[in-house]
């Protein structure tokens, strides 16, 4: 016989429920709120790099509420009186005072400054490793084109806020910053002379920048950033979260644990660690010293000056760029050697990020939902075109830094620049076949694992002399996982004419499609298919002496010990469908 105890609900508890039936009942929100605790999100750790982005954003606006109180976004010219004697009766602007005083004046102002600004490196660091899985695993397929989109969005927002915010503080790197902005808004053709006076407010630096750059860094950017972080969730819970490929996981179903209690707790405790490494960053690690540099003044402009990671890349563009590309037309000078580095290479590295799921759609013409995602292996096209546009950024970053490179390793900084224009052309390609081969040749690995199995190395003599290599067959997790690809092979199109002879409407785009689709998928290794498996796993002659050779790694392998497949081997699977431990 049992009993049962209950207690009765404190007082606390009462309350809370009180509250939640009152406002149930008036806004319907119960239903939402729990549809959406039930809802199946996988575990995976690449999945923690959107997370850091979203917790860096919020240590962001936390630490920007604070510095903003303190803050003169003024271009008012005022002699420093403060506590850094280096300074002391030197004319700068209220913005770079200001600066000075949160540093050393106001309680905890250096600390904040340092998280704000340790945040914003570690927001688009996040921001970019985010992409580059979403790229190389295809979660950028149909539903989530848009929401591609609106990932590319929000790091053009995360590269506006940081360099607005870059800029405030009216120091020499800073202001060096902006002269390099009005140069290449004046290298515009014919519009350029114009957006310089409308975005300085007359001739460089005028008293106007600053503060238009502090209601852009503080008001309009964030603003923009949370009503797209808030879409960018909103189509992720719409679409359900993307899987990667394993035993039992289709298109049509989540393998995972439920938002509430798990990954409520997850996050909750995910974001205060990655809160306290931005605090211990921001407490141990010295980050734009401006009083080392002083106020903005175009002279004193030396090496090592350089801007925040992720715009080193223009500034190598920039640097690369030969001087010779100036044309005098008439009275106008048209400065091809600003427009190119500065407008052009950008514009062409980001317009290839953005339109890639587009292009990619329209070469297949797959116009199914995708919900598992892709071995890299797999997508031998994409995952090379990847990592050669990765190639391409970080030779414009260290070309950024071609000084600091001539100056440690004592090199000249002439021969660094002409290495990283040749590297620009020749890099991207070679990588590009490199990566293409490398994933072709782990296609086909694949077949051989799953056709002949593990190598065991161990040699067995049969009674007629012949020797055989012993291999252990995959497990069918293991073959599931390394055959479920499909393999997508060039389109086809009907002929250009009928049979009558009439030219096909619509031939031309067919034709055009076609070529892009054979220059995506004609290298490619087909995943094994069940003939093939059947076949290999025959053994002619042999099979009819009893299956020796079958027996043998069984009877081989010293204390059943797992072979290959690494240490999570799962002994003796029968069912592909089924959960595999391995892949959660």
């Amino acid at each position: 016989m049992s009993t049962t105890t209950t207690t009765a609900p404190s007082g606390g508890a009462r309350a809370a429920a009180a509250t939640a039936d009152y406002l149930d009942q008036r806004t319907g929100v119960g239903k939402a709120v729990k549809e959406f605790a039930r809802k199946i999100f996988p575990d995976h750790w690449s999945f923690l790099l959107g997370e850091i982005a979203l917790y860096s954003f919020v240590t962001l606006l936390i630490s920007g509420v604070f510095l903003t109180m303190f803050f003169v976004p003024s271009m008012t010219e005022v002699h420093y009186d403060g506590p850094w004697r280096e300074l002391q009766g030197v004319a700068m602007s209220e913005a770079f005072a200001s600066t000075l005083r949160l540093s050393f004046e106001v309680r905890g102002g250096l600390l904040m400054r340092q998280i704000h600004h340790w945040a914003a490196l570690i927001f688009m660091a996040a921001i970019v490793t985010h992409m580059m899985r979403v790229f190389f695993t295809g979660a950028f397929r149909k539903p989530r084109e848009i929401n591609w989109v609106v990932g590319f969005v929000l790091m053009i927002l995360g590269l506006a806020a940081g360099f607005s915010g870059y800029s405030l503080p009216d120091d020499v790197l800073s202001g060096n910053g902006l002269r390099i902005t009005d140069g290449v808004v004046k290298s515009i053709p014919i519009l350029g002379s114009y957006l310089s006076y409308f975005l300085f407010g007359g001739e460089f630096p005028g008293h106007d920048i600053i503060p238009r750059l502090f209601t852009v860094h503080i008001l309009l950017v964030p603003g923009l950033i949370l009503a797209l972080i808030a879409l960018h969730l909103f189509l992720v819970v719409l679409h359900k979260h993307t899987q990667y490929p394993g035993s039992g996981r289709t298109n049509a179903n989540v393998v995972g644990f439920p938002l509430f209690p798990v990954y409520v707790a997850k996050a909750g405790g995910y974001f205060f660690l990655v809160f306290g490494v931005i605090a211990l960053m921001g407490a141990t690690m010295s980050i734009n010293p401006v009083w080392n540099y002083g106020p903005y003044d175009p002279s004193p402009v030396s090496a090592g000056a350089q801007p925040d990671w992720y715009m080193l890349f223009l500034e190598g563009s920039l640097r690369m760029m030969p001087g010779q590309l100036e044309y005098m037309i008439g009275d106008y000078t048209l400065s091809l050697n600003v427009l190119i580095p500065a407008m052009v290479v950008p514009g062409v590295l980001f317009m290839l990020l953005a339109l890639y799921p587009f292009v990619e759609a329209f070469a297949t013409g797959d116009k199914r939902e995708h919900h598992v995602l892709d071995r890299p292996r797999n997508r031998p096209y994409r995952t090379a075109f990847g990592v050669s546009v990765l190639v391409a950024f970080f030779i414009l970053v260290l070309a950024g830094s071609n000084d600091l490179i001539a100056t440690h390793f004592h090199l000249s900084i002439n021969d660094i620049t002409w290495v990283f224009r040749f590297l620009l052309f020749l890099g991207p390609w070679a990588s590009f076949v490199v990566t293409k081969r490398i994933c072709l040749a782990l296609q086909r690995k694949d077949r051989e694992l799953v056709l002949h199995g593990h190598e065991t190395g161990q040699i067995v003599r049969f009674a007629s002399g012949e020797y055989i290599e012993v291999h252990k067959p995959l497990d069918a997790h293991e073959r599931w996982l390394r055959v479920q690809h499909e393999a997508i092979r060039p389109l086809e199109i009907e002929p250009a004419e009928d049979s009558r002879g009439v030219r096909r409407k619509g031939y031309r785009a067919d034709a055009l499609r076609q070529r892009l689709s054979r220059v995506f998928y004609e290298d490619r290794i087909e995943p094994v298919t069940p003939a093939e498996l059947e076949a290999a796993h025959s053994h002619g002659d042999h099979d009819a002496l009893g299956s020796d050779q079958e027996k043998a790694p069984a009877e081989l392998l010293a204390g059943g010990a797992p072979v290959g497949g690494g240490t999570h081997l799962v002994a003796g699977p029968s069912d592909e469908t089924g959960p595999d431990a391995r892949n959660s």
